[in-house]
């Protein structure tokens, strides 16, 4: 067997993504998201995607860079994906070896890492130094079978209005202010700062699988309340980028009528599986999405190396 580690190429996107579904089958991912991650990501993130090629062909990656959005400095991630067909012959290793000496010659002083809470997966972690730290709970919802609540036919709540992202192309910035505000009471490892407004555009908003046709977005009065975001692959797969309601807004159901608006309208698109993560601690979406019918799929967690230590 010959296996070298390398830097991405374009040619490389559909194996990466095959990589990726093997090892998630629950993401939405393609050969362009593969490619616009490359070429799309800010410079301050330091993105680099490495490939691990087995007897002429691509069959795991690693993508690597530091939270520059962070507000503490020294913090990087490595998040590796191996097709589970060529587990166990050292792609792994060779991909995080490279990894780490590429961070570390960065200075970064942690590593942050996620992996499927899977007897090989945690093993590798752990034995490679890094500890466990915050959990998210995937769930699946199978929408060809799911009994979704009805969407409510005497119409919305006084004031309420239900749009979808693209009535925002000319002008996405209250999208953007309501996923800052949303996203900064997120639980998370990592401290982040607000993400600026261009910064946002390039990430989030032209990110090549958001469908904006299903992300749901509820207005009051004018002015925007709560969203559930779509990412799609054309495969028949949904994923929830994020369901958020401002804070001035919560507690009146308006995530579950975003939400449900955006699961009728992708299960009318032709998608067939939904699925979303949540913190582990994220105890209302839990149960909102338990309310839908969610059910578990698989845990992943969040491992973290001190290079320090």
């Amino acid at each position: 067997m010959t296996m070298i580690v390398r830097d991405f190429r374009p040619a490389d996107a559909e194996a990466v993504a095959a990589a990726r579904r093997s090892a998630f089958p629950y993401l939405v991912t393609t050969a362009e998201t593969v490619t616009w991650e490359v070429a799309g990501a800010p410079a301050e993130r330091q993105y680099r995607l490495l490939v691990a090629e087995v007897d002429g062909q691509v069959v795991g990656s690693s993508e690597i860079g530091v939270f520059h959005e962070s507000e503490e400095p020294g913090l990087a991630f490595a998040n590796t994906s191996v097709r589970t067909d060529t587990l166990g012959r050292g792609v792994g290793s060779a991909l995080v070896t490279a990894a780490e000496e590429w961070l570390a010659g960065l200075g970064a002083a942690k590593i942050f890492a996620w992996t499927v809470e899977a007897p090989h997966a945690v093993t590798f972690a752990e034995r490679r130094g890094y500890r466990r730290g915050r959990s998210s709970r995937v769930q699946r919802l199978d929408l060809t079978t799911a009994a979704l609540p009805p969407l409510d036919p005497h119409g919305l709540p006084d004031g309420v209005e239900l749009r979808t992202a693209a009535d925002f192309l000319n002008d996405p910035r209250p999208l953007y202010e309501a996923d800052v505000e949303c996203t900064e009471d997120e639980p998370d490892d990592v401290p982040a700062g607000r993400l600026p407004y261009d910064q946002w555009i390039t990430l989030t908003w032209e990110h090549p699988s958001l469908d904006r046709e299903l992300t749901t977005v509820a207005v009051v009065d004018g002015t925007v309340a709560a969203y559930s975001v779509a990412h799609t692959d054309g495969r028949g797969s949904y994923w929830s980028g994020m369901t958020g309601t401002l804070r001035a807004f919560r507690g009146r159901g308006l995530a579950k009528l975003a939400k449900n608006d955006a699961l009728h309208r992708a299960r009318a698109a032709g998608c067939r599986e939904a699925f979303t993560g949540n913190d582990g601690d994220n105890q209302p979406m839990l149960a909102i999405n338990k309310w839908f019918g969610y059910e578990p799929a698989v845990t992943e967690w969040r491992y973290v190396r001190e290079l320090a230590a």
